[in-house]
């Protein structure tokens, strides 16, 4: 359950950050200004949040980039955060969208369009086994670096909100809800997205050689 900004404890020294939520340490800061709260919330998604900006933009300077301008939003916007309102999807939700916008502005925007039909479930778990094995560190093996490598390929030629919903519920754990809301649809429509996507990459890693 959460509080509400005036039933927020302003705890300045000896805080145990850690056992907050992340939605009363951003209505903390947000009430108190103790850069502490933001911090926390800083260090909880560094890793995460930066995993998905590398494997949606592809660099990590970028990703650097993107990750330090969505934080400066978040801050800068902190004060329109409601009470009853969940972070994560929002973080998301304005990373994603800046990241879009640099795409835009790099001209490396997908414009793939497909009709796919709605894959089964067998197949979108399938497929989420390779991808989640993807993640954006060397890999030992060099046959593992391969098949990462045309993985990836696969997703970044998927039409832009197949990519979202597939790096957004497969890359980094979000549930088809928490997904949804930080792209602003229905979670029935992020459904159908993610089984399209889903299909389409298997079609392309099938046909790849």
């Amino acid at each position: 359950m959460f509080r509400t900004a005036n039933e927020i404890t302003t705890l300045v020294t000896g805080c145990t950050w850690t056992d907050w939520t992340d939605e009363d340490l951003l209505l903390e800061y947000q009430c108190t200004g103790v850069r502490e709260a933001f911090d926390e919330l800083v260090h909880r998604y560094e890793r995460e949040l930066y995993s998905y900006l590398y494997r949606y933009l592809g660099n990590s300077a970028n990703a650097e980039d993107i990750f330090q301008k969505t934080f400066l939003i978040v801050l800068q916007e902190s004060g329109k955060f409601d009470a009853g309102r969940v972070f994560r999807p929002w973080l998301y939700r304005v990373a994603t969208n800046e990241a879009v916008n640099h795409l835009r502005k790099t001209k490396r925007f997908s414009v793939v369009s497909i009709d796919a039909q709605r894959g089964n479930d067998d197949d979108a778990f399938c497929i989420a086994d390779t991808v989640a094995g993807t993640e954006p560190e060397p890999f030992e093996d060099p046959m593992d670096r391969e098949i990462a490598g045309k993985v990836r390929e696969a997703v970044d030629a998927l039409p832009e909100q197949m990519r979202q919903a597939i790096y957004m519920v497969y890359f980094q754990g979000l549930t088809y809800r928490e997904a949804a809301d930080a792209v602003g649809i229905h979670y029935t429509a992020l459904s159908g997205r993610l089984n399209r996507g889903i299909e389409k990459l298997n079609f392309l890693l099938k046909n790849v050689g």
